[in-house]
């Protein structure tokens, strides 16, 4: 008969032979721990969306920003002290919609009087934005709990891992190449700008003095540009001016957003070079004539996004409150 020594010996080694980071991530991870985590997610989340409906939007951008920064850790919830300038006071992050903060936080609130320090920020946030992309009209995806929240929140990490409006689409490609995500995959995630907004900041290159030859990007369907400067025209005065990212639809998660951009109705540049260049045309081709090819292309690809860079045991914390650290020093 073999000493307990010995059997502890060998379960040690069956544990250690599964790689680390995925091994601890499970779906049912809460179901001794919280068994009333679904739920209350799932009140939490449908009563702020009816209550906001731009929320959906605001938690999936919330989400991805949170992701593409040192993975996905909840980093982008800290809010900046006298010390410490955090993710979320960058200018790309400051235009993400506070009611997205505002779900995350009446989620922890709810849960630490359920089961106090055991969900973290990073998983609610990861539960939130799956549930609102299916209660749009999106589909429905496997999110694996056990994350841990990060220990580090720092604005100069953000600078060349968000991708920004301007950028050239070759920068964009080998941005999320460098992340592990193919082209097909990019083109798919990108698709998440079926719903929201944009300031009219971030486009309004493409709507004023263009160029020598036209005031406006001849790739906007002309009447579509037409719209856009009359509603951007004081976006100089007022910054919190904006438009629907899919004109048609912008509530509903559906793949309008690449009909749109082979009519001429991509809002960003960014998004209309999708529809063109030779590397991703096919995929919004495709997407544009089979949602469903999409949303399984989406679904792939947000439970990839959601594993990116997780910490978990020690090299994170399930934290108090999601807007600090857990030993955060008061001001």
């Amino acid at each position: 008969m073999a000493s307990p020594g010995h059997n502890l010996l060998i379960l040690l080694l069956f544990f250690m032979s599964f790689p680390c980071s995925k091994s601890r991530l499970s779906v049912d991870y809460y179901n001794k721990t919280c068994p009333q985590f679904a739920s209350i997610m799932e009140q939490i989340v449908s009563d702020k969306q009816i209550a906001s409906p731009t929320t959906a939007a605001g938690v999936l951008r919330l989400f991805f920003h949170d992701c593409m920064v040192e993975g996905c850790d909840g980093s982008l919830l800290i809010t900046s002290t006298s010390f410490n300038k955090a993710e979320r006071d960058t200018d790309i992050d400051q235009s993400i919609p506070g009611d997205a903060y505002d779900l995350v936080t009446r989620a922890k609130t709810a849960l630490e009087l359920q089961c106090p320090g055991i969900v973290s920020c990073a998983d609610i946030l990861a539960t939130a934005a799956r549930n609102l992309v299916t209660m749009v009209g999106g589909p429905y995806y496997h999110v694996r709990l056990g994350r841990k929240d990060g220990l580090v929140s720092n604005a100069s990490l953000v600078e060349g891992n968000i991708a920004q409006p301007t950028m050239p689409l070759s920068d964009i490609i080998s941005l999320f190449h460098s992340k592990g995500f193919s082209v097909q995959e990019m083109v798919a995630l990108v698709g998440a700008h079926t719903i929201g907004f944009s300031h009219c900041k971030e486009f309004s290159h493409r709507l004023f003095n263009f160029s020598k030859a036209s005031e406006t990007d001849p790739s906007y369907y002309p009447k579509y540009a037409e719209g856009l400067r009359k509603l951007c025209a004081n976006y100089t005065k007022d910054p919190t001016m904006s438009a629907y990212n899919d004109v048609m639809t912008p509530g509903k998660f559906d793949n309008m957003y690449y009909k749109n951009l082979q009519r001429g109705l991509g809002l960003l540049s960014t998004d209309q070079a999708l529809s063109v260049d030779r590397r991703t045309k096919p995929f919004v081709d495709l997407y544009a004539a089979n949602e469903t090819a999409f949303f399984e292309a989406f679904a792939h690809g947000m439970e990839k996004v959601s594993i990116y860079k997780i910490k978990t045991g020690k090299k994170g914390e399930v934290r108090h409150r999601c807007d600090q650290f857990n030993d955060a020093k008061i001001d």
